[in-house]
């Protein structure tokens, strides 16, 4: 079925060249005017006049980098642009040409036949930028601690050993007072928490090692590193607070919700959105992050259940909230959790109480609900018959006739 736009163009989107085609549909055969552009500012304005002279409303792009992300913004405001899947654009090896991707692109697009990528609008990106961010800067965090670690190994201290964190408040003053060059362990000691669960024997033995001049050297840089990525994930989280600050209610309903922390729920907001209005319905949001049973069907029968490729930041963030929601005691989720692990495995239980989840977060974004926790002991109706007639059945076949009488409230 061809689109309502009279004429349609497409961009195959290089890191200093834009391949652009405009389809011409308004007679009984399809015309392509190609016309190649450079990817700065003033072109890309120029690339926008062109489109305007030719009456284009509507533009695919294709781009297997992040070089699209600047065209979009300079061409969103007039026009209707969608982004396909590089995957879905492939061309046959050894056939391959800027402006033959950008025609089949275009082709592909009118006959209905492209996968395009979901791309929020450019506040909801603003939101993506700062959480991703942040994530990024945390890992960076953790690399740091990890050679932290790796250098105290080399001069035999292990402080890691007898706290819990070893970029922690005592830790952390023990560490610069080793890169400050202290090497009395009772001075080092004394330094720490009267909180902290170790001995003062056990620290000064795990303090009595013996680092060179480069091992400071590097201690020192290194927690200057932390101290400087530990201010900035600070400023992204107070600056990602004022961003969704409107949002603070759907983010206080998120976080009723067994596993979800205020930053989670913050990432999920900055993925999907409010509202998931660009999901009509949970099943196909499951599909988009990939949380799903996956279907490779050939002959009338499936080969393969594996879970399709989708969002990686939102399955990263769904499998910690499902650990978090299987860790959490008297929930739901829990119960699920439990019970699936017997007969699927530990993965497995946790992908499926991670499709749980995604249901529900999807519930209370899309219809404004907020979350009722039962339990494991209080079932909904519809479960509990079920697990009644579970258990009829598993008694009738060890020979019992059993006659269900309903306790009343209060009796013993």
């Amino acid at each position: 079925m061809r689109p309502l736009y009279s004429e349609v163009a497409a961009i195959d989107v290089h890191k200093s060249m834009l391949a652009v085609v405009i389809m011409d549909m308004r007679g009984a055969e399809y015309a392509c005017l190609r016309r190649k552009f450079g990817t700065s500012k003033n072109q890309v304005d120029q690339l926008a006049q062109w489109l305007r002279e030719h009456g284009v409303h509507a533009v695919v792009m294709e781009s297997t980098a992040q070089y699209w992300k600047g065209v979009w913004a300079s061409l969103e405001r007039e026009f209707v642009l969608h982004l396909a899947q590089a995957r879905a654009n492939a061309a046959p090896h050894g056939r391959k040409s800027d402006f033959a991707d950008a025609e089949r692109l275009l082709r592909r697009f009118v006959a209905g036949d492209l996968r395009l990528s979901y791309v929020p609008d450019e506040e909801q990106r603003g939101w993506r930028v700062l959480a991703r961010s942040r994530v990024q800067i945390t890992r960076q965090r953790v690399r740091l601690r990890n050679q932290i670690e790796a250098l105290l190994e080399e001069g035999q201290i292990k402080l890691s050993t007898v706290v819990s964190d070893l970029l922690g408040i005592s830790a952390r003053r023990i560490l610069q007072a080793l890169a400050a060059g202290v090497t009395d362990t009772t001075a080092l000691t004394a330094l720490a928490s009267e909180h902290l669960h170790a001995t003062d024997e056990q620290l000064a033995e795990a303090l009595n090692g013996q680092l060179q001049d480069d091992h400071r050297l590097l201690l020192r840089m290194y927690l200057d590193q932390v101290e400087l990525l530990d201010r900035q994930i600070r400023e992204l989280a107070q600056r990602l607070g004022v961003r969704l600050h409107p949002h603070q209610q759907t983010l206080t309903r998120l976080c009723e919700v067994p596993g979800v922390s205020v930053d989670s729920a913050q990432q999920v907001l900055a993925e999907v959105g409010p509202e998931a209005v660009a999901f009509p319905s949970a099943a196909h949001l499951a599909s988009w992050i990939g949380v799903c049973p996956g279907r490779q069907e050939s002959a009338g029968h499936s080969v393969s259940d594996r879970s399709p490729k989708g969002s990686r930041p939102m399955r990263r963030i769904l499998n910690q909230i499902a650990w978090a929601a299987a860790r959490s005691r008297d929930t739901h989720f829990q119960k699920l959790f439990r019970r699936f692990v017997p007969r699927m495995g530990i993965q497995k239980a946790l992908w499926a109480v991670a499709h749980h989840l995604l249901r529900v977060l999807w519930k209370i974004l899309h219809h404004g609900v907020r979350y009722i926790e039962y339990g494991p002991l209080q079932l909904d109706p519809t479960t509990a018959h079920k697990r009644k007639q579970r258990l009829l059945r598993e008694f009738r076949k060890l020979g019992y006739s059993v006659q269900l009488t309903p306790l009343l409230l209060g009796a013993v």
